[in-house]
């Protein structure tokens, strides 16, 4: 028998798996378990965008495009930053289409990391950043944050992260799992402090239509910003378009230039039928946006009444949707919660630890599913937390 222990990465070996995907394959074949796990719409992609899409495989478009993306979609995603973001980007030389939002973080941070070099991730968050950052040859510091300051980053916590080998600060709001949003007030006062130190930003900003109340603000409009951001966004969660797999990131070109080196020679291109199909998206699907966040902030609304009538204490999510409400109360880990609450109580769940050590005592739930989806959930929980209070 050969020892793969000495033939695999001594860094693949040491990461952990997503404790997302734990959750959402602990389901199996228990068919009546009602799941809250997985972050996707479960709105179906607006038809004009998969006809688009369907018009391209008629007409055999199923070849490789540049590199960079199809030109026609750049420039369509660059009027969409400028239209609803206020952000300037060219389409040429700056943005760069990507398969999804996962392969443009991936493929930043390799472009901007040295070995040991140190980058701050603010948590909790999204499962990718510390393993991309590992397998870059960089030095995860994870950043916590705390509800008492809404889930947010301060600089005076920036701040006290920094040392001589920072390099970069993955900044990603609104956030997964929180649902915590950055104001413009708020990133001025972060965006002096990564000035001062000459940092750079990894802005993931994939949630950025979604926000209730007010809207996003991204890093790189602020003063002095935009020459130090990598930006990632992607179609994924605003056009219902998972399955599709269409992401980018904008950056100088200066930055942009490497990031195309490491994306062309290990994608290529993302797959041309989607291309098209996220061309119709970003320059027909505003509307589509509005539609679908309108839903989202009424399953918000209900969803956090619900747990809070049930007895669970939950912070009001402004960005996103999921809710990260504390489940401390019951002497049980995250984990141990959310794996009674399983196979007892059947609904599913994510611990709050799946986005990092500081989301002990909390769990994440997904609300991009229906209302009467999550009352049947939310039916189960309150009987379920019953049995635990005795």
């Amino acid at each position: 028998m050969i020892d793969y222990t000495n033939i695999l990465s001594q860094r693949v070996q040491k990461l952990k798996p997503s404790g997302i995907r734990k959750f959402f394959d602990m389901l199996g074949d228990m068919d009546d378990v009602i799941s809250l796990t997985v972050g996707q719409p479960d709105f179906q992609t607006p038809w004009h965008i998969r006809e688009a899409g369907i018009e391209t495989l008629e007409k055999g478009g199923s070849y490789y495009t540049s590199n960079s993306g199809l030109l026609t979609l750049r420039e369509e995603i660059s009027k969409y930053l400028n239209r609803r973001f206020n952000l300037s980007y060219d389409p040429k030389d700056e943005i760069i289409v990507t398969i999804g939002g996962s392969e443009a973080i991936a493929v930043s941070l390799r472009a901007l990391i040295d070995p040991g070099d140190e980058v701050i991730i603010t948590s909790p968050c999204f499962v990718c950043y510390e393993p991309d950052v590992i397998m870059a040859g960089g030095v995860p510091v994870i950043l916590n944050t705390e509800e008492k300051d809404k889930f947010k980053l301060t600089p005076e916590k920036l701040e006290s992260a920094i040392t001589e080998k920072t390099k970069l600060l993955i900044l990603p709001f609104p956030n997964n799992p929180t649902g915590a949003v950055m104001t413009r007030q708020e990133l001025e006062a972060v965006a002096k402090i990564i000035i001062k130190h000459n940092l750079v930003v990894l802005s993931d900003e994939i949630y950025a239509e979604l926000t209730y109340g007010f809207k996003h603000t991204s890093i790189a409009e602020i003063n002095g910003m935009r020459e130090r951001t990598v930006l990632v966004n992607g179609l994924s969660k605003s056009y219902a378009m998972t399955g599709w797999r269409i992401g980018y990131v904008c950056a100088p070109k200066e930055l942009e230039r490497q990031i195309l080196k490491l994306h062309q020679f290990e994608i290529m291109c993302a797959p041309t039928v989607s291309q098209y199909a996220a061309t119709e998206a970003v320059k027909n699907g505003d509307d589509d946006i509005e539609y679908m966040k309108a839903e989202y902030n009424r399953r918000r609304n209900f969803i956090v009444k619900g747990l809070r009538d049930i007895g669970l204490s939950c912070f009001e999510p402004e960005g996103a949707f999921y809710v990260f409400p504390c489940i401390s109360g019951f002497g049980l880990t995250s984990e141990d919660f959310c794996e009674k609450l399983l196979f007892e109580g059947k609904v599913a769940i994510v611990p709050g630890t799946a986005f990092g050590e500081c989301g002990e005592g909390f769990a994440r739930i997904s609300y991009a599913y229906s209302v009467e989806h999550i009352e049947a959930s939310l039916e189960k929980i309150d009987n379920y937390l019953r049995k635990l209070r005795g």
